[in-house]
């Protein structure tokens, strides 16, 4: 049993990431609905807390949801969209999670 085997390892093509990736990633916004429950005030609050944004900011979106139906949030990659969505419905906001086309 003298003969030696040789092994062959299979090749493996690696594609370096490119920017179409990235864009294709970060292709999810979240919104926020308005609601007959939530004060004004409040509402403001979560944005700050969740997104960590200045009273200016969140009192700018707030006023949007309040006058629009609707405030699109931020656009960010699947998993971080969904866990804002979490964030603000734990806050009882009305969040959901879209694609952006």
């Amino acid at each position: 049993m003298g003969g030696s085997i040789e092994i062959q390892r299979p090749q493996i093509e690696t594609t370096p990431r490119d920017k179409s990736a990235e864009k294709f990633e970060s292709g999810y916004l979240v919104v926020c609905w308005n609601d007959p429950v939530n004060l004004m005030p409040y509402v403001t609050h979560v944005f700050q807390v969740v997104f960590g944004w200045e009273r200016a900011k969140a009192e700018r979106h707030m006023r949007e949801v309040h006058e629009k139906g609707k405030s699109t949030l931020v656009r960010e990659t699947f998993e971080k969209a969904e866990f804002y969505v979490h964030q603000l419905q734990k806050y009882s906001l009305q969040a959901t999670l879209e694609k952006d086309e």
